[in-house]
């Protein structure tokens, strides 16, 4: 293939423009923000999981105190019930059997009361550690919606600079041969990387420093011929920096 000088120079220009395309799609995915968004959103994953237990331990506690209630009721009912039956008999017999009930009835009481007084503390301290959580839980989420909008605006950022690029690349692929440009394309697609400048021997695509049969036969090339690196099989663009 053949194409000026000027042209293959060109190619530089492209380069650079893809090479920070490269660039800004990395320091996409590498964002800070990014990682921090997944340590918050782990913490509060952990944190939420955390409130799900303890709200389920503090709900199960409150529905063991509408037992014992219950219980308590009931057992009030029947002292009520029983009291009412003492005071209105006569027969020793049953003003005992009574009395026995009454007294049993009585240590059911308090041993519900009991119970009860030990669950209304329980049920303080759980709902004492589901609120911190949930406060806890809210203050990650605040952190959460904190992150993502300086992740969007850094994003936004670099997807501004991204169109930019991308018409500045138009605007350097119109001047340049579209069979050249095609050339280009498919070395990128294939090796990642469709030009490299030759600069004092080393082919920047690469890095390396082209052994000496190769330079040669770089020089023996006419300057319009298109010739592919040997260590990267990008266009090699010659300048006057190539050390020819």
């Amino acid at each position: 293939m053949k194409a000026s000088p000027e042209d293959q120079a060109r190619l530089l220009d492209l380069l650079a423009h893809d090479t920070r395309v490269q660039q800004l799609a990395h320091q996409a995915k590498s964002l800070p923000e990014i990682s921090e968004l997944t340590e918050l959103e782990a913490s509060a994953g952990a944190v939420r999981t955390q409130l799900l237990e303890q709200t389920g331990e503090r709900e199960d506690t409150e529905l063991e105190i509408k037992r014992i209630e219950s219980d308590v009721e009931v057992v009030n009912a029947r002292i009520a019930r029983d009291t009412e039956r003492l005071e209105a008999s006569s027969s020793v017999k049953d003003v005992a059997g009574l009395e026995a009930e009454l007294t049993s009835l009585r240590t059911r009481l308090s041993n519900l009361e009991d119970i009860e007084l030990a669950l209304m503390e329980t049920l303080d301290e759980r709902e004492k550690a589901e609120q911190g959580t949930r406060q806890e839980f809210d203050e990650l989420q605040s952190r959460i919606a904190d992150a993502q909008s300086k992740r969007d605006a850094a994003l936004s950022e670099i997807g501004v600079e991204r169109e930019a690029i991308a018409s500045a690349r138009a605007a350097v692929v119109a001047t340049i041969p579209v069979d050249l440009v095609a050339l280009y394309e498919k070395q990128r697609e294939r090796y990642g990387i469709g030009a490299s400048h030759l600069r004092g021997g080393v082919s920047s695509a690469s890095g390396v420093k082209l052994h000496e049969s190769d330079l040669a036969d770089i020089r023996a090339a006419a300057p319009d011929d298109v010739v592919l690196c040997p260590s990267s099989n990008a266009i090699l663009v010659r300048t006057a920096e190539s050390g020819l």
